[in-house]
């Protein structure tokens, strides 16, 4: 599961909903007038309609107080910032009680959900900031091979390696086993048959007694199952996360893997020459 005090974008996202409901919270303010200090503090509502206040702007203004909060609804938790009120045990969620300053025996004043509602701004700017240079490094793997980058990077980028690896992987063997029409063959079996010396269904295309090719006809016929055991089954198994370092050499042996195959002939083509 991805971390959401992690996320850059979802910590921007949420900022932007609490900087909506602090908007809309103030416009609600300005059809108010504040009760003010007295014998009335903490029984009374801590603000009342003005009066040439129209009864239809204020329901619609504490309309959209409402539906910004909702939004905005995991930002005090998310930030751990509430508000303590005396003679309540637990801490109030600023965001949530806003009402409240408009009934009897209001929870909080005005200026508490602004000030608790600007300091959760603050937070969530810092969050931000730090989840963004906390981010794994993208540079040089975004120019991995298509097959593997696009089934990697987005769990690469949210901090998930070993995911990311075994997806990469596994793209790579459901592309393989579509091209050489080999679906019900295990992912083990399929390189060992793809690249086998005998009956192989690809070939590393060229002269077969260059010894370039040879190399590679033969080098391909261990690389690919052995990357295949050891990255793809390794990622498949294992339990703990891998660094970033581990995973981008395990993403580079899969793309170098990935572009060999598609420079690999199918054997009928190159066996006829077209």
């Amino acid at each position: 599961m991805v971390d959401a005090a992690r996320n850059p974008d979802y910590l921007h996202k949420t900022a932007d909903a609490v900087q909506e409901f602090l908007s809309a919270f103030t416009d609600f303010l300005s059809l108010h007038e504040e009760t003010g200090a007295g014998l009335g503090r903490g029984v009374v509502p801590a603000v009342t309609p003005r009066d040439d206040a129209d009864p239809a702007d204020i329901s619609a203004a504490g309309a959209r107080v409402s539906r910004a909060a909702g939004r905005a609804m995991f930002a005090s938790s998310l930030t751990a910032t509430k508000v303590q009120v005396e003679g309540k045990p637990q801490p109030v969620d600023p965001i949530a009680a806003w009402r409240t300053v408009a009934l009897p025996k209001p929870l909080l004043e005005p200026g508490d959900v602004i000030d608790a509602t600007e300091q959760i701004l603050g937070r969530l700017e810092a969050m931000e900031l730090k989840a963004a240079a906390e981010l794994p490094p993208t540079s040089g793997v975004e120019a991995l091979h298509p097959t593997i980058w696009g089934s990697a990077g987005k769990l690469w980028k949210d901090g998930h390696f070993r995911s990311a690896v075994h997806s990469a992987a596994e793209a790579l063997t459901a592309q393989l086993r579509a091209r050489v029409e080999q679906s019900g063959l295990d992912a083990t079996a399929l390189y060992g048959k793809v690249f086998s010396e005998r009956d192989p269904l690809l070939l590393w295309p060229g002269d077969p007694n260059d010894l370039t090719v040879k190399s590679m006809r033969a080098g391909l016929g261990k690389y690919a199952p052995g990357v295949n055991m050891t990255i793809r089954n390794t990622a498949a198994h294992g339990t703990d996360e891998m660094s970033a370092q581990d995973a981008v050499e395990r993403l580079s042996a899969l793309s170098i893997l990935a572009r060999w195959i598609d420079e690999c002939e199918d054997v009928i083509s190159a066996q006829t020459g077209s």
